[in-house]
């Protein structure tokens, strides 16, 4: 079965922070996001958190650059709206694939209304994964400063999965990788590992302070709406 991002299971190699992750977007939409609110979300794959936005009755609407979303995303890294058409943009786990961000931060900004809210994740720390490039990491501070300096007012920043339980999480996904490998058992092998190392990561991230959590997370996920012109 094909895995959703925004459900993570137990025995799923990045359980742990895809729940924080899933869990925040929507604590985030349901109090910053107006029912009806025409969102984009930039860069959607498959769109896992399409349904999520829909029980929230937000008009949920995904882009790619391949016929994955309802809209196509030209070359040029333009979406086929007129200005100012999205009341919200999602982007999850987009921008450290992106290489143009000059680009792509214009384009958020050209389709969101003057209210409109942008909701962004990108890692801060994390194994390389092209897809199909991967280009940055960011602090906390370098992400602010690479959003106020492209037009953004950055309102929150959360931090999500400390680097206690980032350590152990890279180290399941390189064990997993390999015993997956094994003819037979491999699948469930590694299925029970993940329990295990999830579980361990999950106490890890419990007793990690906030204030180390806060500049060494595994990923963040800020609030920004435009800033004046």
């Amino acid at each position: 079965m094909k895995r959703n991002r925004a459900t993570p299971r137990i025995w799923h190699t990045d359980w742990l922070l895809l729940r924080a992750l899933a869990r925040r977007l929507r604590e985030q939409a349901e109090r910053h996001i107006q029912p009806n609110t025409f969102m984009i979300d930039f860069g959607c794959g498959d769109s896992p958190y399409a349904e999520m936005m829909r029980q929230l009755n937000i008009n949920y609407c995904g882009a790619d650059l391949d016929d994955s979303g309802t809209l196509k995303i030209d070359p040029q890294g333009r979406i086929p709206l007129a200005d100012g058409a999205a009341g919200a943009i999602l982007s999850v786990q987009v921008l450290e694939h992106v290489r143009d961000l000059d680009a792509y931060c214009a384009e958020i900004r050209r389709l969101l209304n003057d209210d409109g809210l942008l909701l962004l994740s990108t890692h801060g720390t994390w194994l390389y994964h092209p897809h199909p490039e991967d280009h940055r990491r960011w602090t906390r501070t370098g992400l602010i400063s690479d959003l106020t300096d492209r037009g953004f007012v950055v309102e929150e920043v959360d931090a999500l999965v400390g680097p206690l339980a980032t350590t152990t999480i890279i180290r399941l996904t390189g064990f997993a990788f390999f015993i997956r490998r094994l003819p037979l058992i491999g699948g469930v092998l590694a299925s029970g590992l993940a329990v295990m190392m999830n579980l361990r990561a999950m106490f890890e991230d419990y007793v990690t302070p906030a204030q180390v959590r806060h500049d060494n997370a595994c990923v963040f996920l800020l609030r920004a709406r435009k800033a004046p012109r």
